[in-house]
């Protein structure tokens, strides 16, 4: 198999089943393969079967991916659609669709809605998951959710008490340790609170509590390592108007582009940033002309992509050498 290495970026030609076993364990996933819809080679004619085609990926992804991972997959609404069951059987949790809106300038002409009886299309979807946690319980897997009910149980102290124990009126018993839609995770500074409350006044018989091993309770910073990283900027939504690539961006082989579903790169960019930290791995199992790996080499993030069409992996690999090149220059010249 045919790979080129530049520094922290890894770009492969070839089946990215066949090299998930030697890629570290991602922060990110962006996933664009295949919508349904016959746009590149080896694309679907249509979205049934979708399911069916993503499953091994997501099998693979599943065994890598820890409760630190985001995941965006890339496309279309009903080959979302089709493909969430999958995604929600090997354990990721949806946060949120996102909507890529390419703007009336990506509708060629006037558009015979009486025909296709449905309003022009001019978006794609973007759709956000983390990887679920989950805990041993007496020998079943429980959610985090559970989990901290569960062991609070443990101690033989009142639910009113996870209230003091984080120096809250009722913040606790109505967020981390509610059994409604209203949960939502302990920050790191207040499940600390929470895990030495529960050592200390707890009965002495069940200690430790709020632990992995049975040895040590979770510390602080293992248990931010359980949460995805997240830092969206002010002003940012899930809705992204950004035409679709026609200028010098856009990667053509004379008239033509070279792969018809290149993505912007200040969209891939603005993914990877919000949800990893410099040095992190992001993973990009359908590489196509390595927005990813552009967007993680001028981030500083390392990047794991495979791309199987021959073809569309040498244009991509000749952008990134060129990127790699310039940044190389420019470091020298600083």
């Amino acid at each position: 198999m045919e790979s080129t290495i530049l520094s922290s970026i890894h770009l492969y030609n070839g089946d990215s089943c066949q090299l998930y076993n030697e890629w570290p364990s991602p922060t990110v996933i962006i996933s664009d393969g295949p919508y349904g819809v016959n746009g590149f080679k080896g694309d679907l004619k249509v979205p049934v079967g979708l399911d069916v085609w993503y499953e091994e990926h997501i099998a693979e992804w599943s065994k890598k991916a820890t409760p630190h991972t985001t995941l965006w997959f890339w496309n279309t609404e009903i080959g979302w659609a089709i493909v969430h069951p999958i995604l929600v059987k090997y354990g990721w949790e949806y946060k949120c669709c996102n909507i890529w809106n390419k703007g009336m300038s990506h509708v060629a002409g006037n558009t015979n809605t009486k025909t296709i009886s449905h309003f022009p299309i001019v978006s794609e979807v973007c759709v956000q998951y983390v990887k679920k946690p989950t805990f041993n319980w007496e020998g079943t897997k429980v959610s985090m959710k559970d989990w901290l009910r569960l062991e609070w149980e443990r101690t033989g102290l009142p639910f009113s008490k996870t209230n003091e124990a984080c120096g809250v009126v009722n913040a606790a018993t109505r967020k981390y340790f509610t059994k409604c839609h209203l949960w939502y995770m302990p920050p790191a500074d207040m499940f600390e609170k929470i895990s030495n409350y529960a050592n200390e006044y707890g009965n002495p018989l069940g200690k430790p509590y709020f632990s992995l091993d049975g040895i040590n309770p979770i510390s602080k910073d293992e248990w931010e390592m359980l949460k995805p990283k997240f830092d969206c900027p002010f002003g940012f939504t899930n809705v992204w108007d950004a035409v679709q690539l026609r200028g010098s961006e856009r990667i053509k082989k004379g008239s033509k582009a070279v792969h018809l579903n290149q993505k912007p790169l200040s969209i891939i960019s603005q993914l990877i940033e919000i949800s990893s930290d410099m040095h992190d791995v992001v993973w990009d199992p359908f590489g196509g002309l390595f927005t990813t790996a552009a967007a993680c080499l001028s981030l500083h993030r390392s990047c794991y992509t495979a791309e199987i069409t021959p073809e569309v992996y040498d244009e991509g690999r000749k952008r990134i050498e060129l990127l790699y090149s310039q940044k190389t220059l420019q470091l020298f010249s600083e």
